[in-house]
Parts: C-alpha cells; sequence; structure tokens
C-alpha cells in the first residue's frame, strides 16, 4: 500500500494502526523527505521508504513497481495519485480534498468509474465522526435532526499539510453547507454563526462550514435538519493542563421504535486530540476497501458510511481510547 504523505499525521497514524492489525501487509510510507519517510517506515517495521513528486504523472517512482493501493494522506492536487491508481486499477482513498474541492476528484472518478474503487473520506476525521453518529442513531426508529460541533484546539490543527487543507477551503467560501425541511441549502454571514457547547460547560463561538459529513449524515439516515458546526479555542483537556483534547458535540431528535419522541445528546471526546481518530478514519477506510475486512469493494466512488459498518466502527473507537460524555440537550437542535 503506497502512502502518499505517510510520513505526516494522518498517515503515519493510519499505518500505524494497519500494521497492528494486520502485521503481515506491505506498507511503502511516501513523501518528499526521504529521511523522514525512512524514520516512520523503521517505527512501522516491514516497511519501506520512497520519494514522491505529486507534480508528476508517474509520481516520479520507478518503473514496474506494484502497490495495492493509493492513500493519498496530502492533497493530490494534480490528481496524479488518482490517476496512477486507476491506472494500475488499485483502490484509491483521499481525505484532503474536503466538499470545496472534490468535484475534479468525481468527475475524474466517473470518467473511469470502471477503472477502481475510490473512496471520498474528506469527512471530519475522514469519517470518524459519520461512524460514531451512525452507531448512536441505532438507538432510534426515524432520525429527524443531526446537529454536531466539534471544538478544535488551537495547538491541535495538524502538521503542515493539515494547517494547509484548513487555510484553502477557509479561502474557499465562508459559507456553510446544512440541510433545512429536507432540502441542502448554504448559509453565510451571521446564518452561519454558532455557540459550540463544550463537555465543561463553556459557549465557544463556532461556524457552520461545508463538510462532506452534512451529506453523508443526512442521506444515511433520512434526516431534514442536519448541521456540521466548527471551532476553534482552548480544548478541556488543556485547560486541566493536560495536551490538547478533541471533542464534538452530538445532538440527535427523532423517534424511538414505539413512536415515541426521543433525544440524546453525547460529546465524543479524545484526550490525545484529532490525530487518533483521522488515523483511524483512514485506517477503517484503507483495510475495507483494499478487502482485508470483508467482501471486494467493486469499482466506483464510495463514501466510508456505505463500505464500514457503524458497530464495527465503533468498537475500534473504544480501542484507541475515544468515548462519549453525556450532554446536556440545548434548546434546539435544529438550525
Amino acid at each position: 500500500m503506497l502512502f502518499l504523505g505517510g510520513s505526516g499525521q494522518a498517515g503515519s497514524g493510519a499505518a500505524g494502526l494497519l500494521r497492528r492489525w494486520h502485521p503481515e501487509v506491505p506498507l511503502a510510507i511516501a513523501g518528499r523527505d526521504l529521511g523522514r519517510a525512512e524514520r516512520v517506515a523503521g517505527e512501522l517495521g516491514g516497511a519501506t521508504a520512497v520519494t514522491v513528486d505529486l507534480t508528476r504523472a508517474d509520481l516520479g517512482l520507478p518503473a514496474g513497481q506494484a502497490y495495492s493501493a493509493v492513500v493519498a494522506a496530502v492533497w493530490d492536487s494534480h490528481l496524479h495519485g488518482l490517476r496512477y491508481a486507476q491506472r494500475h486499477q488499485v483502490p484509491y482513498l483521499s481525505l484532503s480534498s474536503g466538499l470545496t474541492d472534490i468535484g475534479p476528484e468525481v468527475v475524474a472518478g466517473a470518467q473511469r468509474s470502471t477503472a477502481a474503487p475510490m473512496l471520498l473520506a474528506s469527512h471530519w476525521c475522514a469519517g470518524a465522526l459519520v461512524f460514531a453518529v451512525l452507531d448512536l442513531a441505532r438507538e432510534f426508529e426515524r432520525i429527524d435532526t443531526i446537529r454536531a460541533d466539534a471544538l478544535l484546539d488551537e495547538n491541535d490543527a495538524g502538521g503542515p499539510a493539515g494547517l494547509a487543507d484548513l487555510e484553502r477551503w477557509g479561502a474557499v467560501t465562508s459559507a456553510g453547507l446544512q440541510r433545512h425541511g429536507g432540502r441542502f441549502a448554504w448559509v453565510d454571514g451571521t446564518d452561519a454563526d454558532v455557540e459550540v457547547l463544550t463537555t465543561d460547560g463553556r459557549a465557544v463561538p463556532g461556524r457552520s462550514v461545508p463538510i462532506l459529513d452534512v451529506p453523508s449524515l443526512a442521506l444515511a439516515t433520512g434526516a431534514s435538519d442536519v448541521r456540521f458546526a466548527f471551532a476553534i479555542g482552548e480544548s478541556a483537556g488543556r485547560r486541566r493542563g493536560a495536551g490538547p483534547s478533541i471533542e464534538v458535540r452530538i445532538d440527535l431528535e427523532g423517534v424511538d421504535a414505539g413512536g415515541r419522541a426521543l433525544r440524546t445528546t453525547r460529546h465524543l471526546v479524545h484526550p490525545e486530540g484529532q490525530r487518533p481518530l483521522t488515523a483511524l478514519g483512514v485506517a477503517l477506510g484503507v483495510e475495507r476497501l483494499t478487502g482485508l475486512r470483508g467482501p471486494a469493494v467493486p469499482a466506483g466512488i464510495h463514501t466510508p458510511e456505505a463500505l464500514i459498518d457503524p458497530a464495527y466502527a465503533a468498537e475500534r473507537l473504544a480501542e484507541i481510547g475515544a468515548g462519549y460524555v453525556e450532554g446536556v440537550p440545548s434548546a434546539g437542535v435544529s438550525g
């Protein structure tokens, strides 16, 4: 498996989980800095390090080298990684495009829809939040409203590639994508302002943002009102004197199996910040996409929730130290 950007936080973390789950699988850690890639490969064991040039159609890789998958843990801005996977008919996963950048990926995937399976995982933490929400949604017979509000510590914004992604997405639009009354709509200005309520009782200013979690959750559950909001501030972990933590408040509203109104509020938290959750989302996607778990995935475009069982993902979330904290429902979960 070729990990583009494999020496970065998301790539190295995901490779580490795959090494733990599937020790026999060979991994190739690819990056511009060979020394750094070699250090990560050495720590993993059973891995090799290679240099890549994402501006080249052949990625600068030796002719005749074969890989079982291409994982773009860094923005594949030229889509050479995707085209390389399609030419060699191996699975491809991306996580850095965001909702604002997936258009070229979707077109490229549609043009060669029979070439290879392609997983669009540019969700919050590569789909980890989607899995958590869908797991919690099993308590409901019908979901009407989903609201997810994430707090990212300003000291936990990721490495250089992650920071570049945030800056690029923010430069494209300040509007957020929501679903209201079954209709997808863009919101901006004060309509996009949100107070993110934290586990320690604070209200941190945030914004509704454009992210793939909104259509994924809306279409997977049928919920007519869906929103994802994002805030940057001091996390509860750092306020306690520990390292930066991460939390996502999840409000769900609907009915139970008996037709009674049901409403829950929980916070998905991890004491070590966003990196473990993102690494898990990538690792789950690669594991499923490459057939290490479950049947072969057909060629075409896929999303995380279409391939991965939320109950299995919830088990893996618990294994890496993520958990839920009960929350107090807010005055209203929609809008």
